[in-house]
């Protein structure tokens, strides 16, 4: 697969094209209800993925309560040969309602909360140092100073060799670079043609002029290529039309145009590929030969917006 870099204090990281979101992995939300089965599925998602040649691997201590970090980490301790091609990215910073008891959802960049987050990952993952570690949704209680503080902590003691955030916009990432001595490596962001404000806000504006990575997550819309029409009146809905022309063009399927639609802008987008097929993770690796034309790019994001350019 090819290759593009991360920016970080300790040099460039490779990784690849595409990324593989291990959130699905666990077939649950609850780690109690991680059946054989289920364990299996994952290690057949996981493989798949390691088949295709995707070395980007997205988590977060989040994801079935950390019942993720734990299946890849359990895998990867019966395929040690695969720990030299894996760069593994995971998120902190929410805390589900209840934690403690009596609290409600929120967000939590506390310097304590950080570095709490990334030892507990470490040790589920089973590694000594993670590759990517990200603030996973904007703390308004964030003090910069303060992340600063925890990132830099975890840099020196060699738990992390990268930090990004995810789901900043680019007032909220200038804010903390201000505070920091090394680079925000990435912005893990909502963005495809079912979500297109990144595209207008600034924030791929901002990856490109201060070389941060924008990862995709949900780049083909959670699932709703192919589907009718939302509103469910008139059928096939203008995108999913555009996108089924586009992809008869190139002889291709939908979901293989839509990554390459985020694949195709200059800002360098990572998709991150969420399905737990392993047909459909081995798939998505055909977009990377799909190199769309300006017209066929513009076409589909004219579908998306539901209306001309102004």
């Amino acid at each position: 697969m090819r290759t593009t870099t991360l920016s970080s204090s300790s040099g460039p990281i490779e990784v690849s094209r595409l990324a593989y979101g291990a959130m699905r992995i666990a077939g649950t939300w609850n780690p109690d209800e991680i059946t054989p089965e289920r364990r299996a599925a994952a290690y057949a998602s996981l493989q798949a993925a390691y088949d295709a040649g995707y070395t980007l691997f997205d988590h977060a201590d989040i994801y079935c309560r950390g019942g993720c970090e734990q299946l890849h980490g359990d895998f990867l301790k019966e395929h040690s040969e695969l720990r030299g091609q894996t760069v593994i990215a995971t998120k902190c910073g929410i805390r589900f309602k209840g934690d403690p008891e009596g609290a409600v959802g929120r967000y939590d960049f506390s310097s304590s909360h950080i570095i709490w987050s990334c030892e507990r990952s470490l040790e589920r993952l089973g590694v000594d140092q993670i590759d990517l570690y990200q603030l996973h949704r904007p703390d308004l209680l964030m003090n910069p100073e303060e992340v600063a503080e925890a990132f830099a902590k975890l840099h020196s003691a060699g738990k992390v060799k990268a930090f990004g955030v995810s789901n900043f916009l680019p007032s909220t990432v200038t804010l903390l670079q201000k505070w920091l001595s090394f680079p925000i490596s990435v912005n893990q962001i909502e963005v495809s043609l079912w979500r297109l404000d990144p595209f207008l806000d600034g924030t791929l504006d901002q990856c490109i002029r201060e070389s941060i990575v924008p990862l995709s997550w949900g780049p083909v819309g959670g699932g709703r290529v192919g589907k009718e029409h939302e509103q469910g009146t008139t059928g096939i809905e203008p995108l999913s039309e555009a996108l089924a022309d586009v992809a008869k063009a190139h002889g291709s399927e939908p979901a293989t145009i839509a990554f390459a639609w985020l694949l195709k802008h200059p800002s360098g987008i990572v998709p991150i590929v969420g399905s737990t097929n392993p047909a459909r993770i081995r798939a998505a690796v055909d977009s990377l030969s799909v190199d769309l034309s300006r017209e066929d790019w513009y076409r589909l994001l004219v579908a998306a917006r539901g209306e001309a350019m102004p």
